[in-house]
């Protein structure tokens, strides 16, 4: 039963991601989320009984479950290191491609050397008891679990460097892999149990198996689809705030250039000025430019000062929209307008 709500949880990120982010260019985290839930789909007792006999019978489907799931977290944490500028040594190391082809050669070897016995969907509990097999296990885990704290100190890294909503995200995903951390210790803990015959600690232990194997998908799953969720609710929000502005500012704006007129009055059906973001702040400029000029007089009320103000900090706000990008100098202009 865990098996399909991993599962269906893993193809319901997919399918949010494919929506949320389907104008990005970089779509690591949807492939990445594509594999792994794959590799869940996979851990399904219909869908492994179904494959494996097409593959010689002798569990090969397990391996390859698990070499999905390493690969998959391998991409998911690529996609978190590239999210933010935090990306301290050891992380990079952890989130590497030859960590990840040596773990995946080491597991292939250790699994190819066992006695992986006839098809079964309790793999683990029927040979897990053989050294090679839970050395097997314990290396998959291991790795997941090195991959997790990796995406948890980028996640804390995350949460030191943003805030608000855009806080949220980051949250979710400390939370997410916190919990991963917790399940891969958990499976260790029973391999090393299980390898020396404690069956009872074994036992014991296994019953935090599903619950922080169900959390751990949630709260990452969570924390991925509220990373371009909460962005754009912020574009959404600052559109709103920006189409204020320049509805408060153009009456202002209307006086300062009739003294001053300025590029956007002398280019006013210019592609330049129809991205709200850039007109806002050309207005501004131009607003600026005739209460500096010393060959008009020009002057606002301290009401519509203020209002400018706040639409000059409103644009100067860094982090929550692509501000930086849309933010034109009276040089870009005049190229832009040549």
């Amino acid at each position: 039963m865990i098996q399909v709500l991993v599962s269906c949880v893993m193809w319901a990120l997919v399918a949010s991601l494919l929506v949320l982010r389907r104008r990005r260019a970089d779509h690591s985290i949807t492939y990445a989320s594509t594999i792994i839930a794959l590799a869940m789909t996979l851990n399904i007792d219909p869908v492994y009984l179904a494959l494996d006999p097409l593959f010689g019978g002798t569990n090969f489907i397990t391996l390859a479950g698990d070499m999905l799931l390493m690969t998959g977290l391998y991409f998911l944490g690529r996609g978190v290191m590239r999210a933010g500028d935090y990306r301290p040594r050891l992380v990079r190391i952890a989130i590497s491609l030859p960590t990840l082809l040596i773990s995946l050669v080491c597991v292939a070897t250790m699994f190819s050397f066992a006695d992986r016995g006839h098809t079964t969907t309790t793999f683990m509990s029927d040979h897990g008891d053989q050294p090679l097999v839970g050395a097997y296990s314990i290396t998959v885990f291991t790795y997941c679990g090195i991959v997790l704290a990796a995406m948890l100190a980028l996640a804390i890294g995350q949460c030191r460097v943003t805030q608000g909503l855009l806080r949220v995200p980051a949250l979710l995903l400390a939370i997410g892999a916190s919990c991963g951390i917790a399940l891969c210790a958990t499976v260790v803990f029973m391999d090393v149990t299980h390898m020396i015959g404690a069956l009872d600690l074994m036992r014991l232990v296994d019953a935090a198996y599903g619950p922080l194997t169900l959390a751990t998908f949630l709260f990452l799953c969570a924390g991925f689809v509220a990373q371009p969720a909460t962005r754009s609710v912020l574009r959404r929000f600052r559109g709103v705030r920006t189409d204020a502005f320049l509805m408060q500012l153009d009456p202002i704006w209307r006086n300062a250039t009739k003294l001053r007129p300025g590029l956007s009055k002398l280019h006013p059906g210019s592609e330049v000025f129809e991205d709200p973001e850039a007109k806002l702040y050309r207005h501004v400029v131009e607003i600026r430019d005739a209460m500096i000029d010393p060959r008009v007089v020009f002057e606002i009320s301290p009401t519509d000062l203020a209002l400018l103000e706040r639409a000059e900090n409103h644009l100067l706000v860094r982090g929550t929209t692509s501000v930086m990008s849309t933010r034109f100098t009276t040089t870009d202009l005049d190229e832009a307008l040549k």
